[in-house]
């Protein structure tokens, strides 16, 4: 698994399917069928616009409103998508609320299963069987390599996606944060704190 949580995509690195897909894109690039600056476009509207900012909102919201937290406990697909956010394997969300307790983690061990429409494209890390295997053996260490250490007494638990079901986790609320819009607290959420390889951001 690639410790550079930054810059998760080097070609030497390229699973069979994303070798497959950039030797597509050449091809098809070098007969002029395609633009690789529209590809490209595409590819930064998931990565930026449709998400992870998307969760980011969903989360800023819970954090400062408590009837909107419920909801999204009780029906995150609704809640989730009263904020405009449906479509592309977003269809079934479940919320998993991190406390000081529990922390949540979310893998997908039978394929790489991800909500698109809330945290745009998935991480190279996340498709890759280190993580899916390791984050359900050992969830701690896999936390460690992203750089989060735990108390001992929190649990951790994992969550499996599937086809039918997808989880975004709603990291706990940075402290001195009391009195922010919910702009300013969607800065702080991270796509990794939404997956749970990761924390929110400290408030500056």
């Amino acid at each position: 698994m690639s410790h550079d949580h930054d810059h998760h995509h080097h070609d030497n690195e390229l699973d069979p399917m994303a070798a497959r897909v950039r030797a597509l894109e050449t091809i098809l690039t070098q007969k002029g069928l395609i633009d690789p600056a529209a590809i490209d476009v595409i590819v930064e509207t998931y990565e930026t616009k449709v998400g992870p900012r998307n969760g980011a909102k969903v989360v800023a919201k819970a954090w400062s409103d408590p009837a909107f937290a419920d909801w999204l406990k009780r029906d995150a697909t609704a809640a989730i998508a009263s904020l405009g956010f449906t479509g592309r394997q977003g269809e079934h969300m479940q919320a998993v609320f991190n406390t000081p307790e529990t922390h949540n983690i979310v893998v997908c061990t039978l394929c790489s299963c991800y909500p698109w429409s809330v945290l745009g494209l998935p991480p190279v890390w996340y498709k890759a069987p280190p993580y899916r295997s390791k984050a359900v053996i050992d969830p701690r260490g896999v936390l460690a390599e992203f750089g989060v250490t735990l108390p001992a007494e929190t649990k951790i638990r994992v969550w499996d996606s599937t086809a039918e079901l997808r989880y975004l986790v709603v990291p706990a609320r940075p402290a001195g944060t009391d009195g922010w819009s919910e702009e300013q607290l969607a800065e702080l959420v991270t796509r990794d704190s939404m997956i749970g390889t990761g924390l929110a951001r400290e408030a500056a």
